[in-house]
């Protein structure tokens, strides 16, 4: 018997694998001893346990960003500088962008909290 996998789940699970990819590249490209060859190596292993994932549509912001963002650095990967520098400057630049619209929705301020209805009781 064979069970039907619902489309949520796979949308969760193709997320979580393009954050899993993203999280690898961000953390290799963070080390003071940066090493070109060891990163292409580490990404293009990853990108091979992306694809054995099932694609899917991604329609809210955060997905779509990390959709990006995973792009950008197989992008990166194929067409690159000799030093890596700038495009090594530009993935870490869209990695905090990603950070902060995951965060976004964590904090928010609580704006007139001084003219809250208060009945006196």
């Amino acid at each position: 018997m064979q069970r039907e996998v619902n489309e949520k789940t796979i949308r969760l699970r193709y997320i979580r694998l393009l954050e899993k990819f993203n999280t690898k590249a961000i953390g290799l490209l963070k080390y003071d001893n940066f090493d070109l060859e060891l990163y292409k190596k580490a990404m293009l292993k990853a990108y091979q346990d992306l694809q054995k994932a099932k694609t899917c549509e991604l329609y809210s912001e955060y997905p779509v960003a990390v959709k990006n963002l995973a792009q950008t650095i197989l992008n990166t990967l194929e067409n690159h500088s000799k030093d890596f520098e700038e495009e090594r400057a530009n993935i870490l630049k869209h990695a905090n962008l990603l950070d902060k619209l995951r965060n976004n929705n964590r904090y928010k301020k609580d704006k007139h909290k001084k003219k809250k209805f208060t009945d006196g009781y």
